[in-house]
């Protein structure tokens, strides 16, 4: 951040009084510039056996695969944002959403919450934002193609939890 969003003058950054972390302050206005982390929403869209995963067909990553996630807006739920996600990507419709996964990546500053979904229908089409999209068994998973690794831990999770029936919420951490 260079300039304040209030009054457009140089920030600088410095431990405010009263606080214990550097953050972005205008020197002019006095206005502390609060930066968090970016929630991502997604979910794993099954339908039959068959897990729903996209191409990218946008940075960063084109052209690797993912599960349908991308960054929640504001005035929307989490699960409304992995619905919308979804249906962005893949085309497709989902319900019964339910928090899966929570992965905090600390070094990029985003938190991903993934929740598994069931397709309404399987009807998926590729979109602006994925070049392809396939129902995939597992067997059929491009591992080596993963774009991201909260996705590949969220895949893994779930295929060990598949066989048992017991998807318990579970939280990950990616650190470096």
């Amino acid at each position: 951040m260079n300039f304040c969003s209030r009054c457009g003058e140089p920030v600088v950054r410095k431990v405010p009084t009263g606080d214990e972390r550097a953050r972005y302050v205008c020197p002019a206005c006095n206005a502390i510039h609060y930066q968090n982390p970016k929630l991502v929403v997604g979910c794993i869209p099954i339908w039959e056996e068959r897990i729903l995963m996209c191409r990218r067909n946008i940075e960063p990553r084109k052209g690797y695969w993912t599960l349908p996630a991308g960054f929640l807006e504001n005035d929307e739920t989490a699960a409304d944002g992995a619905r919308r996600e979804t249906l962005e990507e893949t085309g497709a419709e989902v319900t019964d959403l339910a928090p899966y996964l929570m992965v905090d990546i600390v070094p990029i500053h985003q938190i991903y919450l993934m929740f598994r979904a069931r397709l309404l229908t399987p009807d998926i089409h590729p979109t602006r934002e994925s070049s392809e999209v396939r129902l995939v068994k597992e067997a059929d998973i491009p591992w080596d193609e993963i774009a991201f690794t909260a996705v590949e831990r969220t895949l893994s999770a779930y295929l060990r939890d598949r066989p048992s029936g017991s998807f318990a919420f579970r939280t990950d951490k990616i650190d470096n």
